[in-house]
């Protein structure tokens, strides 16, 4: 089966949970098909855990959930050390984030010492207790979402961790009609409890890989690279994208390729997924925050100084 084949199958299967939303459902695929990790930021009761869990059930994967509060301590993510009356020895007690799809519910409302709890996790795939080291499961994927709205009580990530995050996407909205849709699926059960499982771990852990062959030609690799250096040259940017962000972009174009269809990246797949990628990565100075320009802003004023090698790619 090719990647666009599975990557169709599981947008078809969600979207029988979570109404529309094909665009978001597509750009968590990007962000699995990378080894990338999510960050919904969006105002409760939109969707974001019903996401995360179709996501799970769609995959077989195993699927955990952490409710970020201010009194969480890093041993209830990683796990934990303790003796054992019975053996007589130290065994380890995993941790929620030893699951293949991890979702960090408001993950800003924990102190950042328990956020860099992931930060391991997320970056090296593995989890150090006590000097021993564990590997994550494959796939693994951590979905954090945060409310931009209520910032009472809340810790603000810091740059390297935000920076861990492929994507920063946000669900939305529902229109009239999809709202109608929702209320009418769920007038006898919760769709999500009878989702079906339409692809395997090892499909998709097959998938990642092949992406990594989608062919991305000379003038695009050049583009992705002006535009992430744009960022650090921008006047009302006071830090650019890293290397990190030029990297993510270059893997999420090739995953977006293969979603839909092509062994080739195109110079429009970088700039549709720009703003997803580095938006969350750019650091707008405090006077341009007040004169009202938001990052998204910004960033596509940038976007758009920069060239498109149409020519050069013909």
């Amino acid at each position: 089966m090719s990647i666009q084949q599975v990557a169709q199958t599981l947008i078809r299967n969600i979207q029988q949970v979570l109404v529309g939303k094909e665009e978001v459902i597509e750009l968590a695929l990007v962000a699995i098909l990378c080894e990338g990790h999510l960050l919904l930021e969006d105002v409760p009761g939109i969707g974001k855990t019903t996401l995360a869990k179709a996501i799970a059930q769609s995959l077989t994967c195993s699927f955990a959930r952490i409710q970020f509060t201010p009194d969480l301590l890093p041993s209830d993510i990683s796990g934990i050390s303790y003796f054992n009356q019975a053996s007589q020895q130290f065994e380890f007690r995993a941790g929620p984030i030893l699951n293949q799809i991890v979702l960090a519910d408001e993950i800003n409302r924990a102190t950042p010492r328990t956020q860099s709890a992931l930060l391991e996790a997320m970056q090296e795939r593995t989890v150090t207790v006590d000097g021993v080291t564990h590997q994550t499961p494959r796939p693994f994927l951590v979905m954090a979402t945060q409310n931009p709205i209520e910032l009472e009580g809340t810790f603000p990530l810091p740059e390297a961790q935000v920076d861990r995050f492929l994507l920063r996407i946000s669900l939305g909205y529902p229109s009239l009609e999809e709202e109608h849709e929702i209320l009418l699926r769920h007038k006898l059960a919760d769709p999500l409890d009878k989702l079906e499982a339409v692809a395997s771990p090892d499909a998709l852990l097959a998938s990642q890989q092949a992406v990594r062959e989608i062919a991305v030609e000379e003038s695009v690799r050049d583009y992705i690279i002006r535009v992430v250096q744009a960022t650090r040259h921008h006047a009302a940017v006071e830090l650019g994208a890293s290397p990190r962000g030029s990297l993510s972009l270059y893997r999420a174009a090739q995953a977006l390729a293969a979603i839909r269809g092509r062994t080739f990246v195109l110079p429009d797949d970088v700039k549709y997924l720009a703003p997803g990628v580095l938006t969350h990565r750019l650091v707008i100075s405090p006077q341009i925050r007040l004169r009202g320009r938001t990052p998204e802003a910004v960033l596509t004023e940038i976007i758009e100084s920069v060239p498109v090698p149409v020519e050069r790619l013909a």
